[in-house]
């Protein structure tokens, strides 16, 4: 006699068995925290004390030495703008990133982030870091050539990480990163090798406080794509350690570095001196004059 309850087995054990939940059924948010949030806002009472800090110590100078104190307050001005706006939640997007899960004896699955990505730091890198390139290339004293592709350089960076950022693919995402790494290290040639040679040719002091500084900068600049990598390139941290990792960076490259700029610039012997517009504006000759009339009118 025929067992059907033995038949049934035989028939159905090569049968995979249907999978219980489906992957990639609900989406996945990466956003700032409680954490995030405070550290923002940390930053951007960092940023504007800073500031404050940087225009007194320029009205405490005469205004033919005050080049590199009004850079650097721009610097942090620009910033405190970028930290309020993120930390209000103004300079924030989101990128939605579409994962594809191929599947042997079943349909293909989709897993789905949104993950934010705050596009008003790009906006503040695109302005802080060529005035921050200027304050070093006028410390070292560059041509106007390499100083012109120095700044350009450093923008198209940004602005191929700001493209990366929003990029869905992965292919065309690691080649825009590709691009902003090449771009630095147009920069790199032109801060360290450039900067460094023309710093030489002045006097010895100036020489080592620009290595000094140039060399810290490079540094906490090099940090930068590698925190980009793991947290917007491959999503490996969360947003609320990206957010750290960034406020860390920006204190040091921004704030820690004009107070140590500036202190020491100001105690140099050679400390730059701008005469001409720069100081006394456009002098009597080439000048508008409003209600004169011509002599024998």
């Amino acid at each position: 006699m025929i067992d059907p309850v033995e038949e049934l087995k035989k028939h159905t054990s090569g049968v995979v068995p249907l999978p219980t939940a489906v992957p990639g059924s609900t989406p996945v948010y990466q956003k700032a925290g409680a954490t995030g949030h405070r550290t923002l806002w940390v930053v951007f009472v960092i940023m504007l004390l800073s500031s404050l800090a940087f225009y007194i110590m320029a009205f405490r100078v005469p205004v033919q030495k005050r080049l590199f104190h009004i850079l650097t307050a721009f610097i942090t001005t620009f910033a405190t703008l970028s930290y309020y706006a993120m930390a209000v939640g103004d300079g924030v997007g989101q990128n939605k990133i579409t994962t594809k899960h191929t599947q042997k004896h079943f349909p293909d699955t989709y897993d789905v982030t949104y993950r934010e990505v705050y596009w008003a730091r790009y906006v503040d890198w695109s302005v802080t870091t060529p005035l921050l390139l200027l304050d070093l290339c006028f410390l070292a004293g560059v041509n106007g050539a390499s100083i012109l592709v120095a700044v350009v350089a450093d923008v198209i960076m940004i602005l191929t990480g700001l493209f990366a950022a929003f990029t869905v693919e992965e292919s065309p995402k690691w080649g825009w990163y590709a691009m902003a790494c090449i771009a630095y290290l147009v920069v790199v040639y032109q801060v360290a090798f450039n900067g460094r040679q023309t710093a030489k040719q002045k006097d010895s002091k100036t020489a080592t406080f620009f290595a000094a500084l140039g060399g810290f900068t490079l540094i906490l600049w090099t940090m930068y794509p590698i925190i980009w990598g793991i947290a917007d390139g491959s999503r490996n941290i969360s947003v609320d350690a990206e957010i750290i990792a960034y406020a860390v960076l920006d204190v040091s490259a921004k704030c820690i570095f004009g107070f140590w700029l500036l202190f020491t610039h100001d105690n140099m012997a050679s400390s730059a001196s701008i005469d001409g517009f720069w100081a006394h504006g456009l002098g009597k000759e080439g000048t508008l004059r409003i209600g004169d009339d011509d002599e024998g009118a």
